[in-house]
């Protein structure tokens, strides 16, 4: 049996800070990089990664992708300094 994924928001709490849901999304923020890289379509990307149908409803697809694939961005950039500095600890 895999891993049940974690419920989702439309988009990730904002700010500056590392927030509890960046934490428990940290395997689905690497993923969503990870096809961003491989230049996987967001479609595929949110049927796969979220479990939903763009067809149904795309505006909201299109927002879920877009709002957690740039938290992603975030995360290596300015997120996993805060790891790295609570690991020191």
């Amino acid at each position: 049996m895999g891993q049940q994924p974690q419920p989702f928001l439309d988009e990730p709490p904002p700010g500056h800070m590392l927030t509890p849901y960046d934490r428990e999304h940290m395997a689905l923020y690497l993923r969503l990089l990870d096809s961003a890289r491989d230049g996987a379509d967001w479609r595929e990307a949110v049927q796969i990664l979220f479990g939903l149908d763009p067809a149904l409803d795309p505006k909201r697809c299109r927002h879920i992708h877009e709002t957690h694939l740039s938290r992603a961005r975030w995360m290596t950039e300015h997120g996993y300094r805060q790891l790295a500095r609570e690991s020191q600890r």
